[in-house]
């Protein structure tokens, strides 16, 4: 989870393997509608995000086994939607970096919908997760190699990860 540009497919693309899951990413349970709006540079409401939110934590409970997705998840209401949805347990990796890495990153990426005009949006909407939250917050100023051993050691060697 995380703001635009921070990571999440190409972490999660490089993090699933090594638990043994599969990934998929979040962009792709949007309604074309959410990609339109996001795509002429409108942030999206609530009200568009609730049917999305539900449908990522239908394939959460619709897989067996480790699953890693890319998800934004900006708001603390917004996990609790997947959390519900999915019916079982869901760690939360918050990827986390400064303004100004994420906005290098989002500016090198193209074929892209979301522009980097959302940013901002997005680091007002940003939840980070609570103490209480089963989640935990990696520092992506490393490579994606290191930001994967980071999670590892956050989280794969205690035995945390949630099996569905």
């Amino acid at each position: 989870m995380g703001v635009a540009g921070c990571g999440k497919s190409t972490v999660g693309e490089a993090l699933a393997p090594g638990l043994g899951g599969i990934y998929f990413d979040g962009d792709n349970f949007h309604p074309s509608e959410n990609i339109a709006k996001m795509s002429r540079g409108e942030p999206l409401t609530d009200a568009d995000r609730w049917p999305w939110l539900r449908r990522i934590g239908a394939e959460i409970a619709a897989q067996k086994g480790i699953v890693v997705c890319g998800c934004s998840a900006l708001r603390r209401v917004y996990r609790d939607v997947i959390r519900e949805a999915s019916g079982e347990p869901v760690l939360f990796i918050h990827l986390a970096g400064s303004r100004e890495l994420i906005e290098r990153r989002m500016a090198a990426r193209s074929r892209h919908f979301m522009p980097l005009s959302l940013l901002e949006s997005q680091f007002a909407t940003l939840e980070p997760p609570d103490a209480d939250e089963d989640a935990v917050s990696i520092e992506i100023d490393a490579s994606t190699d290191e930001i994967v051993a980071r999670i590892a050691s956050q989280t794969g060697e205690n035995g945390s990860w949630p099996t569905g």
